[in-house]
């Protein structure tokens, strides 16, 4: 009789297992949609002319504004400017503190108000 149990059991989960399969198999999901392309914003890919203090460190040529924050990030790691302790602190050197109107420190978010004054 102890098999007749297990059976009972195994047949009573089999259906339990298979209304819960076929519940989630009747509610269909919306296929994915294609991820769209992003188009850049056309005030960021404008040519803009640095001027003298922030030429020093990005050039003199005139660029798009994210092409002109890469450059300062590629400069402030090159020279290791990223406070150790407090990374979204720049140390400003001589090049940067024009640039920084005379700051000696400071955040990642301020640079750039401070460099889009530098910027025609």
């Amino acid at each position: 009789m102890a098999a007749k149990k297990g059976g009972k059991k195994a047949a009573k989960k089999g259906k339990k297992g298979g209304a819960k399969k076929a519940a989630k198999g009747g509610a269909k999901k919306a296929p994915k949609k294609a991820a769209k392309k992003r188009v850049p914003n056309a005030a960021f890919m404008k040519p803009m002319q640095p001027d003298a203090a922030l030429s020093a460190v990005v050039g003199g040529n005139p660029m798009p504004r994210t092409e002109i924050t890469k450059k300062i990030w590629v400069y402030i790691k090159k020279n290791n400017l990223q406070d150790a302790k407090e990374r979204r602190m720049i140390n400003a050197d001589d090049k940067l503190k024009p640039v920084f109107n005379g700051k000696g420190k400071v955040s990642m978010f301020e640079m750039t108000k401070l460099v889009n004054k530098h910027i025609k």
